[in-house]
């Protein structure tokens, strides 16, 4: 027994089905990338551990906070608060810096 349809009720055409899914499928591609660049940002910011070259030695007990390379120079910044800056081809220790320590006013 076929129910005739009632023309009040607008019936979905083919086209209509095809674009929402279209519209759910990339919404799910634009929810992944979003979720894949916010891990990818984490991931990069977490290691901040500074690297040094394998030819430098720190002088016993100073670790490195920060480095900075140069063009024939690398200079990292010590816990103690020193700037060593190092021979980049023989890795050996060209200065060193002592920085101020910090004043509380």
């Amino acid at each position: 027994m076929n129910v005739p349809s009632d023309p009040e009720i607008p019936q979905e055409t083919p086209q209509l089905k095809l674009l929402r899914r279209m519209v759910m499928a990339l919404t799910a591609v634009m929810i992944g990338g979003v979720l894949v660049t916010f891990a990818l940002i984490v991931i990069r910011l977490s290691d901040r551990t500074p690297t040094l070259p394998e030819q430098v030695e720190l002088p016993d007990g100073a670790r490195a906070l920060a480095v900075t390379i140069g063009s024939n120079w690398y200079a990292v910044v010590t816990d103690d608060n020193r700037i060593l800056i190092f021979d980049k081809t023989t890795g050996k220790l060209r200065q060193s810096v002592p920085l101020a320590a910090e004043r509380s006013d």
